[in-house]
């Protein structure tokens, strides 16, 4: 049985960082960032080679690569800096001028700037970002491609209880033990938002640091704990056919990838290009991307990307 997982370890520390709201909201004021110089765009103004930064997780550094790609082949310069840390740290980097741009997720972003927001569907956690993010920052078109939380269980497990959604597990939850990161069991959209939408109470959590990898997925397929928290992204879902709960009331905000970038910094030309990507990408793309990563292929970012942008035609 195939265990394909790509390492998101620090993705899920990503989403609704509460202690980093302040850090996003008053960015503007804060000194150096914990990074190199800042980019040379930086110094010259928009039109200016651009730095395309990740967070520290292989999807992350294979869609910057993407959107280098992309850019580049647009006529615009880019380069690359990889795997430069959390939200906190890389949303600061665009501020000030360590990065130009980062892929970032629209849900999780949304409850960084701002832990109150209500809005979950992809259509208003889009519009309401905007009226949220520091003055000085702003994104670009959504992609198709999401990657976001999932309830999943075994096909086994699925068949037995006749679940289909997260509606269905509610009425077994306490008898399901969970596999998710320590902080599924606070944050609004793990043990309060099941409780809140679903009705559902489980009988308890144990902790995986390993983002949903094969740690979690060992303890799904050998039944110590009967549901996990796993990326929809991630390759192991369908390697291992196991089932992912629909989530009716939103209890997971939409979380679709978007460019974040810093107004100064962006042109015509490179809108278009990173807009152009993200028409075009998929979370079936993501889901191929993470196996060549992070599966056996082992493919680093950058050939990874070079291929997608091949295939798709954005270069010849």
């Amino acid at each position: 049985m195939k265990t394909l997982v790509p390492s998101t370890v620090t993705r899920r520390g990503l989403g609704g960082l509460a202690a980093g709201v302040g850090i996003a909201l008053a960015l503007s004021a804060c000194g150096g960032s914990p990074l190199a110089t800042p980019s040379s765009s930086a110094a010259t103004g928009g039109g200016g080679p651009l730095v395309v930064g990740s967070a520290d997780f292989p999807e992350s550094q294979v869609i910057a690569e993407i959107y280098a790609g992309a850019l580049n082949a647009a006529g615009s310069t880019a380069t690359t800096k990889p795997n430069i840390g959390s939200r906190e740290i890389y949303v600061k980097a665009v501020q000030d001028g360590s990065i130009d741009l980062v892929p970032d997720y629209s849900g999780n972003l949304l409850s960084y700037v701002d832990t109150a927001a209500t809005e979950v569907s992809a259509e208003d956690v889009y519009k309401a970002l905007p009226g949220k993010l520091p003055a000085d920052l702003a994104v670009l078109e959504p992609a198709k491609a999401e990657s976001k939380d999932a309830m999943v269980v075994t096909k086994a497990t699925a068949e037995k209880h006749q679940l289909k959604s997260i509606e269905d597990l509610a009425k077994v939850c306490k008898d399901f033990t969970m596999a998710a990161p320590a902080t599924f069991e606070t944050r609004a959209y793990g043990f309060p938002g099941l409780k809140a939408n679903y009705n559902c109470v489980l009988k308890g959590l144990k902790p995986f640091n390993d983002g949903g990898g094969n740690l979690t997925l060992q303890a799904l397929l050998s039944d110590e704990v009967q549901v996990a928290d796993i990326y929809t992204t991630t390759p192991s879902i369908a390697d291992n056919d196991l089932v992912v709960l629909a989530d009716p009331k939103n209890n997971f905000k939409a979380q679709q990838v978007l460019p974040l970038y810093k107004k100064a910094k962006m042109t015509d030309k490179a809108r278009d290009a990173l807009n152009n990507v993200s028409r075009i990408l998929t979370t079936e793309d993501l889901i191929n991307l993470n196996r060549a990563v992070s599966g056996d292929q082992k493919q680093n970012p950058k050939d990874a990307a070079a291929a997608w942008l091949k295939d798709k035609g954005i270069v010849k």
